[in-house]
């Protein structure tokens, strides 16, 4: 079965009105440099995603779907590389793409064609399901502290048990997490400064006045991540959970699988935010498994079939027990997909059928279309 065309589609989806930060507040959120533009000064849904669809002889049509902000020589070139390979010839754990942004979402696109290709879902080619639900957590931008409470009441009558905001030290966060523990008891909170906090008394002074409300599951990376001494001597001031965040696709980054070793040497973290492809997000959740940490699922804001694959990643990871930023339908006006994933707050349901378990909608992807090339 060998690979005859590769159709590359780039498509916007804005985010719903309201659902990032408030209205007060302009805070971008991409966090990489791209195209001689800094990080922090480009919103997420301002940036293209690509999905693609890998035709088979035969007709099987495998799916996957590129990070933000791709880039199309790059998407060429892989294509090329690709054409007129048979599908049996592929180490799902070696694919021969060199690392790029754009790596994960051929990976995802090839597994899916396995996968369809012997009539499985995409969990069996991880070792199979060992857990069918997967927890999951409500997510927000920056927001004013006057509208804190009314948003967590609305997540909390959706069901979710977890929301998680981003920050940097501009923002009142504990004044946020003392009103959602007056409107919501029982909401857990995670703060997620992208490193922004800077500097370690900084931290420390937040952690003085957020640990006496009780509700702040953790604090992802807080810091810059060299500073990891750092880390593990905020662990040692406060009960308040560390979590950092080992981010695969931020290559620009220079994040690796061993960065999550460094840091259990370190004594830094009490668990992760992991993402990343599927063999090597599966790698890192043997690292947290063998650790005893738990760990979550991290994301760029995605559309339906990364979000699928996120599920699928999960399903089969042991200590995926904190909740998982599988949100696309909570913040984008469409997820593109014909039957969304199975969202019952707190928890997303694993698609049935061979694959991915999902499919476009052609519909919803030509009104959101840029850019379409197909390569054969």
């Amino acid at each position: 079965m060998k690979l005859k065309k590769i159709t590359a589609t780039e498509v916007v989806v804005p985010a719903k009105e309201g659902t990032v930060n408030s209205a007060s507040l302009d805070r971008p959120l991409h966090k990489i440099s791209t195209k001689g533009r800094d990080a922090w000064t480009q919103q997420f849904d301002e940036l293209p995603k690509l999905l693609l669809e890998l035709e088979w002889e035969g007709g099987l049509v495998g799916l996957g779907e590129l990070y933000r902000d791709h880039d199309w020589e790059t998407v060429e070139a892989v294509s090329a590389s690709l054409l007129g390979r048979d599908l049996g010839s592929f180490s799902l754990q070696a694919l021969p793409i060199s690392p790029c942004r754009e790596y994960d979402g051929f990976e995802c696109a090839l597994w899916d064609s396995l996968a369809k290709a012997h009539d499985l879902p995409l969990v069996s080619l991880l070792g199979g399901v060992v857990q069918e639900r997967v927890l999951v957590g409500a997510w927000t931008g920056h927001r004013d502290v006057g509208e804190i409470p009314e948003l967590a009441k609305r997540f909390a009558a959706l069901g979710y048990r977890h929301l998680k905001f981003k920050c940097d030290l501009d923002d009142d966060v504990t004044a946020w997490c003392a009103a959602i523990k007056e409107a919501v008891p029982g909401m857990k909170v995670i703060l997620d400064p992208n490193e922004r906090w800077e500097f370690a008394h900084e931290v420390r002074a937040r952690l003085r006045t957020l640990e006496p409300l009780g509700n702040v599951l953790c604090l992802e990376d807080p810091l810059p991540r060299w500073n990891l001494d750092a880390y593990r001597e905020l662990r040692a001031h406060s009960s308040v959970a560390i979590a950092l965040h080992v981010s695969l696709p931020y290559l620009a980054h220079g994040q690796r699988v061993s960065d999550a070793i460094v840091a259990l040497t370190h004594g830094a973290v009490d668990g992760f935010n992991i993402n990343g492809g599927l063999a090597k997000f599966q790698t890192l959740s043997h690292v947290a498994e063998a650790a005893q940490l738990p760990f979550w699922h991290g994301s760029e804001l995605d559309l339906g079939i990364l979000e699928a694959m996120y599920v699928h990643q999960c399903a089969a990871a042991r200590f995926c027990r904190w909740p998982s930023d599988i949100f696309g339908q909570l913040v984008r006006e469409h997820d593109l997909l014909t039957t969304p994933l199975r969202l019952e707050p707190p928890y997303v349901y694993l698609p049935s059928g061979p694959g991915l378990g999902v499919e476009l909608d052609p519909v919803a992807v030509g009104a959101h279309t840029t850019r379409r090339e197909v390569y054969a």
